[in-house]
């Protein structure tokens, strides 16, 4: 579940963490269902692809208090840098969270 802290909402979906190099590797990969949301978490690179994925994702960039600071839309086989490192990643299906800028989250 996703908690938004600036207009508690909460959004009941399951979170996946990517937390490990090999499950921040596979990510999405291959997916065509998409019902749930992938945290990338000790991350040492911001940058992030959509390559071998089979639909649009939301992507958005968490700062260490886990606000959002940048967001983007990312058809299959894109790249996408944001302006600073992120703590936290989060990736869902496109449209499938009403997230914006400035936003404070919290995973439960």
């Amino acid at each position: 579940m996703i908690l938004n802290k600036t207009s508690n909402k909460q959004f009941n979906i399951k979170i996946t963490r990517a937390d490990t190099f090999f499950k921040r590797f596979i990510g999405l990969m291959g997916k065509k269902n998409i019902d749930f949301a992938l945290l990338f978490c000790n991350l040492r690179d911001s940058g992030i692809h959509s390559h071998f994925m089979r639909c649009e994702i939301d992507v958005y960039f968490l700062d260490k208090n886990r606000t959002v600071f940048e967001k983007t839309t990312l058809k299959p086989w894109k790249f996408y840098r944001p302006s600073k490192k992120a703590e936290y990643i989060l990736e869902t299906k496109k449209d499938e969270l009403k997230i914006e800028i400035g936003d404070e989250l919290n995973f439960i």
